[in-house]
């Protein structure tokens, strides 16, 4: 199956992962996605790739100008890597030293009017919008205050707004069967905001980072931007070492370049394209313990938290505990590598003293993802092969989100693509 690993040794920046997805285009695919870029219908906003290097690396960056000038002249940490200078958070006002006349308060209901008028296929418009919702969730958490509350300020601009729209066309363009990525370096040290000095990573991107396996380092600043962060989470399905689900013959390798160089490691993010051969078995960590003294409302949010932590799956069976007390045995499976980190989620969500782990072999089926047309849009689903059998089923977030755009009932778009599956096969 087609596979795309995203390496963050640097962290990640809208930017700087549109410009190693770029690399990746056949020169066809580059030509379109320029043409579309430079058409989408944002005012004066100019998408270039460049030809630069990062401790001697060859790579692209692809520089975004709204009226001639490139926005991370202004600091704006959502579009470039400037780490150890001043961090312009999303609710505060612009001191720039010249006029900027893009820089516009703009709630999460105008972004998403702006991305709908945009001169891009639905499914690119669909996921564009989940990034900037992720990044508004994220926000009203950080600042305390109501999802319409918020106001974004350098993440609305619009290079921000090219920013995503590039990553989210050219995930189109690429359409991967699965996207892997390693844990992200974040930075270290602290960054200035408006609202005083703030740890790094700042509130916002540490909020969109809930569930995925970070880590900190020597290099000072902010690697890990709230936007790289968003585009991560909407796109990954899993994160750790590069060939996880089986071996991976790597056919291409792009290089997304910051600006900034550093002494101790290049600047970029790379992208690695290929062939990833699935294993139809394997190990797998089966985590067992009892409850009967959480209520059903906090043993769904532990359920909960533990596959943000990166749980495979957890599910619970009523059972009787002692005295004859109702309660329930937990299962959770993980992976043998995270077995360390789900066991601390496990004694810090939940009421248990103890638990028993169980190493177990596992079969499962080939995973895949195609794209059928149903007569409102394209539909990803999702394909298990093996052992003779095929398992289908359209992914339930583009089913819903066209569901909700053409006011139809979720089975109707359904059973459309499930019919022209049978179609395509």
């Amino acid at each position: 199956m087609k596979t795309l690993y995203l390496e963050c040794n640097m962290g990640a920046a809208g930017d700087m992962l549109m410009a190693a997805l770029y690399e990746l285009l056949s020169e066809e695919q580059k030509k379109a996605f320029l043409d579309t870029m430079n058409g989408l219908g944002l005012p004066g906003v100019e998408v270039v790739p460049m030809a630069v290097k990062t401790s001697g690396i060859a790579g692209t960056h692809m520089r975004v100008t709204v009226h001639g000038h490139e926005e991370h002249e202004h600091h704006d940490h959502n579009h470039e890597h400037h780490h150890g200078h001043e961090h312009h958070d999303h609710d505060h006002e612009h001191h720039h030293g010249h006029e900027h006349h893009h820089h516009h308060h703009a709630t999460p209901g105008h972004i998403g009017e702006m991305i709908d008028g945009l001169a891009l296929p639905d499914w690119v418009k669909t996921n564009a919008k989940a990034v900037y919702n992720a990044i508004a969730q994220a926000e009203a958490q950080a600042h305390g205050c109501d999802v319409g509350d918020v106001h974004f300020h350098e993440v609305g601009a619009l290079d921000a707004v090219a920013d995503v729209a590039g990553v989210c066309y050219a995930m189109y363009l690429l359409d991967p069967d699965l996207v892997t990525a390693s844990p992200v370096h974040v930075g270290s040290g602290t960054v200035r905001c408006a609202h005083g000095i703030m740890p790094v990573p700042a509130p916002a991107t540490a909020a969109l980072l809930k569930g995925i396996p970070t880590y900190s380092g020597d290099i000072q600043g902010e690697l890990c931007t709230p936007t790289g962060a968003a585009l991560l989470k909407t796109f990954v399905q899993s994160f750790g070492p590069m060939g996880a689900f089986g071996s991976m013959e790597t056919e291409k390798i792009g290089y997304g370049i910051g600006t900034k160089e550093f002494s101790q490691q290049a600047n970029c993010v790379r992208a690695f394209w290929g062939e990833e051969e699935p294993r139809e078995r394997g190990d797998i960590v089966e985590l067992v313990f009892n409850i009967d003294d959480m209520t059903p409302e906090t043993l769904a949010f532990a359920c909960s938290r533990l596959l943000e932590a990166g749980a495979l799956d957890v599910y619970t069976t009523p059972g009787t505990m002692k005295k004859g007390r109702p309660g329930w045995v937990l299962t959770v499976l993980c992976d043998p590598c995270r077995e360390n980190d789900i066991v601390r989620q496990i004694f810090a969500h939940t009421t248990t003293n103890g638990l028993r782990s169980r190493l177990s072999e596992k079969y499962f089926l080939k995973p895949e993802h195609i794209r059928v047309q149903t007569q409102w849009g394209p539909v990803r689903v999702k394909l298990a092969r093996g052992f003779g059998v095929t398992h289908a089923k359209p992914e339930f977030e583009d089913v819903a989100a066209l569901a909700r755009e053409q006011g139809l009932a979720y089975q109707t778009v359904f059973e459309d693509a499930m019919r022209n599956l049978e179609d395509q096969k």
